[in-house]
């Protein structure tokens, strides 16, 4: 077989062995660029893509293993030292070169590595490293790179990692410690949030020294030239983040939640990945035999979205005795249903905390009421204007000419504001159009049709706001 083919081979069961990765956004680092001549690669743009950033880019990323030999046994991994597949290695030259290829063609803006443990925590972190450093300092390379750290490696190898990769990412795997001990015994919770923790620091101590390099001026005498301090080091600029499993043991949603806002506040986390458990080839009796509902997956995220940007707070969002997210409806619209007394919210004059609880009101949504009802009254015409999902804002807000009166205690309200999922038409008539013709409101100007959802689509909310 010619070494072409050898490559090819190997990066066909390492790209494959990485799918089950969620955790390779590449959103929060720092602009970098070639502009110029000078290095290779840039963390802005986009090529062909197969990733989304939170800030809504759409970026790619070489998403590989540089192994998937591994000398841990977890029991939900398909890559367990007692699975039956196909293993592949990378050399670190050959991943460096590989990226550096695939970037010459526009296919990738950045890399995404991790890879199993071989010989040792501290080996397989020694060959990560080697890779962002190589592709650094012997090829400039300026585009993103997100490293997959071991978390028994050593505080050395976590600090090096940091100054070459923009994010750094250390999996919990499973929100509970149980959880772990029992699928993944070979794995230290303990190691791995202390890790975590060591890398919290080192970006805080990079944040802050930055900050000081920007505040503090030197003058140069006799001219009194004004110069600023050498730019200090860099440390994983892209913040860290970790991803767990969800599904593989009994571990119910409002615990999942739980764990996230501890690992939030503990170790100011950019992002908490999810993924639901996928059914592996001769696998454990102890795991499912079916995987959970992709649907779970959607509303733990949107859960999550809810915990960093609207305020609430993990235990208010999971209803009920039974600790498991509603699967019928977004937890924003439960949660409001379950807290009818909260409502109606006046948009007139609520405070930003209330106007982000509401229904249908996403944070953009807000930030516009809030700067329009400055100069008058809102009326339900204003909020068309302003392009709020009428029918899902209505029955919870006291507007001007607008009282939901009983509505809100209607028994059918849940059905009517959750509907059955079904995919849109392209000329489809938009949300706003539809609950004007059934209010009696005139529609707003240019926004029915295909028109309408041209303009959603260049100005994103989130659906379930």
């Amino acid at each position: 077989m010619s070494i072409h083919h050898q490559l090819a081979s190997k990066l066909a069961i390492l790209a494959d062995a990485a799918k089950y990765d969620a955790s390779c956004a590449s959103s929060g680092t720092s602009q970098r660029d070639s502009v110029g001549g000078k290095g290779i690669g840039s963390t802005e743009g986009s090529g062909i893509c197969h990733s989304y950033a939170p800030d809504g880019r759409c970026i790619s990323l070489l998403k590989i293993l540089l192994t998937n030999f591994c000398r841990y046994d977890c029991l939900y991994c398909v890559n367990r030292v007692s699975s039956n597949v196909p293993r592949a290695r990378f050399r670190v030259d050959e991943v460096v070169q590989l990226t550096l290829d695939f970037y010459r063609r526009n296919c990738i803006e950045g890399l995404f590595l991790s890879s199993g443990i071989i010989q040792s925590p501290d080996y397989t972190m020694e060959l990560l490293v080697e890779v962002a450093r190589s592709l650094r300092e012997d090829h400039d390379f300026r585009g993103y790179i997100h490293l997959k750290t071991i978390p028994d490696a050593s505080p050395d190898l976590l600090a090096r990692a940091g100054l070459h990769a923009d994010r750094l990412s250390i999996n919990v795997e499973l929100p509970t410690v149980e959880g772990l001990q029992a699928l993944a015994p070979e794995k230290d919770g303990v190691a791995i949030r202390r890790s975590m923790a060591q890398l919290r620091i080192g970006i805080d101590d990079a944040k802050a020294a930055a900050g000081d390099a920007r505040r503090s001026q030197i003058v140069s005498l006799p001219r009194s030239l004004v110069v600023r301090r050498a730019t200090p080091p860099r440390f994983a600029p892209g913040g860290q983040s970790t991803q767990m499993i969800v599904g593989a043991d009994a571990t119910d949603d409002r615990t999942i939640l739980q764990a996230s806002a501890s690992l939030y506040s503990a170790y100011r986390l950019r992002r908490v990945y999810y993924s639901a458990f996928s059914p592996i080839p001769d696998a454990s009796a102890r795991l499912p035999l079916r995987r959970p509902p992709l649907l779970r997956e959607h509303r733990l995220y949107q859960a999550d979205w809810l915990m960093r940007f609207y305020g609430f707070a993990h235990d208010e969002i999971v209803p009920g005795a039974g600790g498991m997210l509603a699967l019928a409806m977004d937890p924003k619209l439960a949660w409001a249903l379950g807290h009818r007394e909260q409502f109606p919210v006046d948009l007139n004059s609520a405070a930003r905390e209330l106007l982000l609880r509401v229904p249908g009101l996403g944070i953009k949504a807000v930030t516009r009421i809030l700067q329009s009802r400055r100069g008058r009254k809102l009326r339900a015409a204003d909020l068309l204007r302003l392009h709020v999902p009428l029918k899902r804002v209505l029955p919870f807000v006291l507007l001007a000419d607008h009282h939901p009166g009983a509505s809100l205690d209607a028994p059918g309200l849940a059905s009517r504001l959750a509907p059955a999922p079904a995919q849109a038409g392209l000329f489809d008539v938009s949300d706003a159009a539809a609950s004007s013709s059934s209010l009696g409101l005139p529609a707003p100007t240019g926004l029915t049709g295909a028109a309408a959802s041209a303009r959603r689509s260049t100005a994103p909310e989130l659906s379930w706001a």
